[in-house]
């Protein structure tokens, strides 16, 4: 990450609260965004992540607490006067106007004249890669072209933050791994907040500094990318970020950090938590967590560097570039997923294959 923490806030919520009646749609929100952030909500569909951003837009008030950008508290603040902008998931396009008319949309009552208007409609869409794009248009755009549009559009009034709902989510898949990585760039480019929504865990893993997890309108966690994939505070998170294998584990002791554990599959071994994030406790009781890739198989004549269990491969899908396998180890009737990268000349295993697997009880996370 380049990112550098030291910068100040451009957006505080101290205990923010939102209620629509009876239902209470965002519960003491308290977070902070920095100036020249990426930052994504993240969370499945009704978890209050597009509330939250609407109420950084002014476009929904909140019903306690408060809202600050760059310091100065929004109450009564319409979403007009605000210093940001949004592009919204359905990009909002006038189709009988030209690309330069939607770009410069919102210049209409700026007091410059006509030739700096055009002048900063031609800088916009530079900015988006769409450089002499100003006379197509916009109904001939293929939907990439018009995600920059919206982008340009936002950009030229030169907002603090610029908000996006799920602005990716019309994209087919290339098109949409491919603005994820022009996104980031831009956001370097600018160096504007950008403050995304998103309920794809992959594209806020690989687009965020740091990203918010929200369910049922609270913050589970909020950390960088990594920490949330390696550390995920609570199994509920861990469950939702990425493929999560899980085992039932029994802590037999804990001292200095260290925890002794039992789980089947795995036996006895000892984990080291004093940097693991406590959360809230697992429903059914302690279980270790870990990644696909954190399992290996062993080949004839490979030893594990710690630690091996004996398995059996009771499914395979092939995915070109890596083969996922499910396994189950003996003595445990949990079914988990291991990943493995298909280098050349690595063989793919078939369905029933008795195996060794190696792991490392530094790659284990356990919910309590």
């Amino acid at each position: 990450m380049t990112f550098s923490s030291d910068k100040p806030n451009m957006i505080e919520f101290k205990d923010v609260h939102k209620y629509y009646g009876d239902y209470h749609a965002l519960r003491g929100i308290t977070a902070t965004i920095k100036a020249g952030e990426f930052f994504s909500l993240l969370g499945p569909s009704g978890c209050g992540k597009t509330t939250l951003l609407r109420t950084i837009a002014g476009f929904e008030g909140i019903s306690s607490g408060a809202v600050l950008i760059d310091g100065k508290s929004m109450e009564n603040v319409p979403a007009n006067v605000r210093p940001t902008n949004m592009v919204f998931q359905s990009y909002a396009i006038f189709p009988h106007m030209t690309v330069g008319e939607n770009v410069g949309f919102g210049l209409r009552k700026d007091p410059r004249s006509k030739a700096e208007k055009a002048a900063a409609v031609e800088e916009a869409l530079a900015m988006v890669g769409l450089k002499g794009y100003g006379g197509r248009a916009a109904h001939a755009l293929s939907g990439g072209q018009r995600q920059r549009v919206a982008l340009a559009r936002a950009l030229i009034l030169k907002p603090k933050v610029l908000l996006l709902d799920e602005p990716l989510s019309a994209l087919d898949k290339k098109m949409r791994e491919h603005m994820q990585v022009e996104l980031i760039k831009l956001q370097r480019q600018v160096g504007i907040t950008f403050i995304l929504v998103t309920h794809d865990q992959e594209e806020a893993l690989v687009m965020s500094d740091r990203i918010a997890v929200m369910f049922e309108g609270e913050i589970a966690q909020l950390a960088d990318p990594e920490t949330l994939y390696r550390k995920p505070a609570s199994r509920k998170v861990a469950d939702f970020i990425g493929t999560m294998n899980f085992l039932p584990a029994k802590i037999l002791s804990e001292a200095g950090g260290k925890a002794e554990v039992e789980t089947p599959g795995f036996g006895r071994f000892t984990l080291d938590v004093e940097d693991q994030i406590t959360g809230k406790p697992s429903e059914g009781g302690p279980t270790v967590g870990f990644r696909p890739e954190t399992l290996t198989i062993l080949f004839d004549g490979q030893t594990a560097p710690d630690h091996e269990s004996p398995a059996t491969i009771t499914e395979v899908v092939y995915y070109g570039d890596m083969t996922y396998y499910d396994i189950k180890l003996d003595g445990s009737d949990e079914p988990l997923r291991l990943s493995m990268r298909n280098v050349f000349g690595r063989p793919v295993l078939d369905i029933g294959t008795r195996t060794r697997v190696a792991w490392a009880p530094g790659a284990l996370v356990l919910f309590r």
